[in-house]
């Protein structure tokens, strides 16, 4: 049978690639499903009770899980967007240094995204300090007042998504510059030849080339804000007032902290139904044929 030969003839390349799938099921699909058979149970650590759809109901009613959902949400609207924005513009800008200049930009760009979250963690924490940061020595030289950036409800979510951004810019950037790679020199010549400014080369060439690494920084990124985490819980822990407490940090303190293992299970699940409805949604928006 065509299948069974199949099979044989690529027997080595299954073997090579069978750890990878059995730790992918192990580590993500098992959990996966693991996790909305849990959200169906009042769960804790001994005993497990069988609920429905109580905890989703629940959620429904629940005013700090909403308040989490409209914070995350406003993560994902504001952050994503200028993320975008801002790594398309800067890899335009280093694409067009030479190549000394770009691997100094891009290693400067790229090293926030691969620290640990503890160090820009200490780093931000002392800009943002209301006593002695630099944030706030450089706003005293302009005269103006000092602000507990990271302990006023008004200022907490703004400043937690400087944070994200400047943490989240450095793939994107590595990532348009490839494209830029990608794109051959010849269609920007002949561009020129029919007389194409640098801003119509730009809209009518280089952005619809670069659609399928948009489509991939634009679904990535909107995932990993939806997951925002690490920053919360040092920064902030949620506060002031719940005022920077997302979805993801939510279920840790649920399940961590209340012990309430299936309510938050329960997020869980609708942290997986919007990010991937919304991830969708951007691919099938974003799916058109490229014309230049």
């Amino acid at each position: 049978m065509p299948l069974i030969r199949s099979i044989v003839k690529g027997r080595w390349g299954y073997f090579f690639i069978g750890p990878a799938y059995v730790l992918f099921t192990i580590f993500t699909i098992y959990p996966l499903f693991e996790g909305i058979r849990l959200s169906f149970y009042d769960a804790g650590l001994k005993m497990r009770t069988w609920v429905g759809f109580e905890n989703y109901a629940r959620l429904l009613t629940d005013s700090a899980f909403r308040r989490a959902f409209l914070n995350t949400l406003h993560f994902v609207v504001i952050i994503v967007p200028v993320i975008l924005v801002l790594s398309l513009l800067f890899a335009v800008l280093i694409f067009g240094l030479n190549y000394v200049l770009q691997s100094i930009f891009r290693a400067a760009f790229y090293l926030p995204s691969v620290a640990s979250g503890v160090v820009l963690v200490a780093v931000w924490l002392w800009i943002y300090n209301p006593t002695y940061g630099l944030l706030n020595y450089l706003t005293g030289l302009v005269g103006l007042p000092r602000i507990a950036w990271l302990g006023d409800a008004r200022w907490a979510l703004p400043a937690l998504s400087v944070v994200v951004i400047s943490w989240a810019l450095g793939r994107p950037i590595i990532l348009f510059i490839a494209g830029l790679n990608g794109i051959s020199r010849e269609v920007y010549e002949a561009a020129m030849i029919d007389g194409a400014s640098s801003w119509q080369q730009f809209i009518r060439i280089t952005l619809p080339l670069l659609t399928p690494t948009t489509v991939f920084v634009l679904v990535t990124q909107t995932i990993g804000v939806f997951q925002t985490f690490v920053v919360v819980q040092l920064l902030t822990r949620g506060g002031p007032a719940y005022a920077t407490q997302t979805i993801v940090y939510s279920i840790y303190v649920t399940a961590f902290q209340f012990l309430q293992f299936g309510y938050a299970a329960a997020m869980g699940g609708v942290l997986l139904v919007v990010s991937g409805s919304i991830a969708l949604f951007q691919l099938r928006l974003m799916r058109a044929d490229i014309e230049y």
